[in-house]
């Protein structure tokens, strides 16, 4: 249904671009993203844009001839979303990197698409400010992050990536260059495009730049890592640290296996792994924070008091950049100690509500077992959104895919059924598709698959993503 590049159609984006790599010069890295078990398709030209209007160009190249466009960040996606399945033209924005400008009467900053997540981090800091959305991958880009609506850490309390996001500017999948949202920070004008796009994993448009909302950023922060005898009990003092509005900025859980994993990948000990003897079982990783030393120190105090009532085995506190900076490396570090300790690996980032995490997680590890699989487990126990992890090192590829598609028919069954979501933050990209279509029917597929050909007549826009079945 597409066609092929040719010489004349290369030479006419040789034209408009400087950036341009065939053959042995394109990226290896660029056939796959970081969960490999979706499938490794190379391009047949790949392009490193330096601005919007060069996007704008070779986008509208491809769509005069009708060819396929992958648009790809730093490539650290989950699900397949930036592997450009039926070759053409990948473009890379991780050169559109620079941090515009601040405007800190109105609490934004103005930022190209290809910024990292930790670049832009850091430098909303020395200006006081926080951008609060806080995805795993620190060296994810920005622009990616807003195309899957990541989540992270601390969702919790601030909010998704979506929530931060005022305006954009996005090229359209036929070249035109097209502005939505704006600085202020309330609509009721139309259609809300902007928070179309937003998720939408570059199926609707390539985001080239973004203006995001910033805030002050808090004076004093303290985390608590909190041992519990075993996971279900862990879980289970979540609602009631939600219910007693302390608003933590952050609530992660994690199993015993997975702090030993990460503990051996950063090769040093954080979290302890006996109280009194006593074998720890799971964890919380809590963060607090607050503009006084004295209102966080209150803060501390009530939520150890409440957690050990509800079976906590102690309450440490990280009360130093140092110790702070330990107990979230360790906690960063999960995805790679799986990958490190793992030949053949996939991954769902489901969504259920909160006071259901624990029976979902026992159901997802029995399900695991019976399906001859290893389950690695850690997440948001703040808002529901669960990583769990299939390992194996011993099956063979064909063996284990099966079995995966077994166990994600049936736990994705089990969190429709509990009101949950196939996708919390990592997005639906080519992997998870099958999901979406049993989790949200034909008639929403169809739906969405009626907005994509609105935008994108053609097709030609990161093809096989989210709603269009190749």
């Amino acid at each position: 249904m597409y066609n092929q590049l040719t010489p004349e159609i290369i030479a006419q984006i040789k034209a408009v671009s400087n950036n341009v790599f065939e053959g042995a010069d394109i990226n290896p890295d660029y056939a796959k993203d970081e969960m490999p078990i979706y499938g490794t398709h190379m391009p047949d030209l790949a392009v490193q844009p330096r601005s919007t209007e060069e996007v704008a160009a070779v986008v509208k190249i491809c769509y005069d001839n009708n060819i396929p466009v992958t648009p790809r960040g730093a490539g650290t996606g989950l699900a397949g979303g930036a592997v450009p399945l039926c070759g053409g033209v990948l473009i890379d924005l991780t050169k559109m990197n620079k941090i515009k400008s601040y405007d800190l009467e109105n609490f934004v900053v103005e930022i190209e698409a290809g910024v990292l997540l930790n670049d832009l981090a850091e430098d909303c800091l020395t200006h006081g400010m926080l951008y609060p959305p806080d995805p795993g991958e620190k060296f994810a880009c920005v622009g990616g992050n807003v195309s899957t609506n990541a989540g992270g850490m601390r969702a919790v309390k601030y909010g998704a990536t979506r929530d931060y996001v005022r305006a954009m500017t996005v090229v359209l999948p036929t070249g035109e260059i097209t502005h939505l949202g704006a600085t202020v920070s309330k609509t009721s004008s139309g259609y809300s495009l902007l928070n179309l796009m937003i998720g939408s994993e570059g199926t609707l448009g390539i985001i080239t730049e973004l203006t995001l909302k910033i805030i002050p950023a808090p004076k004093h922060v303290v985390s608590l890592v909190v041992p519990f005898e075993d996971l279900h009990t862990a879980l289970s003092a979540v609602p009631k640290v939600k219910m007693a509005q302390m608003n933590p900025q952050a609530i992660e859980f994690m199993e015993r296996e997975i702090v030993l994993s990460s503990e051996r990948y950063i090769g040093r000990s954080v979290f302890p792994q006996k109280l009194e003897g006593q074998d720890i079982g799971a964890y919380l990783l809590i963060t607090l924070d607050g503009n006084t030393e004295d209102e966080v120190d209150a803060l501390v105090e009530q939520a150890a008091e409440l957690l050990v009532e509800a079976g906590a085995m102690d309450v440490l506190v990280a009360d130093t950049p140092a110790k702070i900076k330990d107990a979230w490396a360790a906690r960063s570090s999960f995805l790679e100690a799986i990958m490190e300790e793992t030949k053949l690996l996939d991954e769902c980032d489901v969504v259920v509500p909160v006071n259901q995490i624990a029976d979902y997680l026992e159901f997802a590890n029995k399900t695991g077992a019976e399906c001859g699989l290893v389950i690695k487990s850690f997440g948001h126990a703040g808002d529901g959104n669960l990583h769990i992890y299939q390992c194996s090192n011993d099956l063979e590829e064909e063996e284990f895919k099966a079995r995966v598609d077994k166990f994600f028919d049936i736990i994705y069954q089990r969190a429709t059924e509990s009101g949950g979501l196939v996708s919390g933050e990592h997005g639906i990209g080519s992997g998870k598709v099958k999901y979406l279509i049993q989790s949200v029917g034909e008639t929403n597929m169809a739906l969405m698959e009626g907005i994509k050909r609105v935008f994108d007549p053609k097709m030609i826009l990161n093809p096989g993503k989210v709603c269009y079945r190749l």
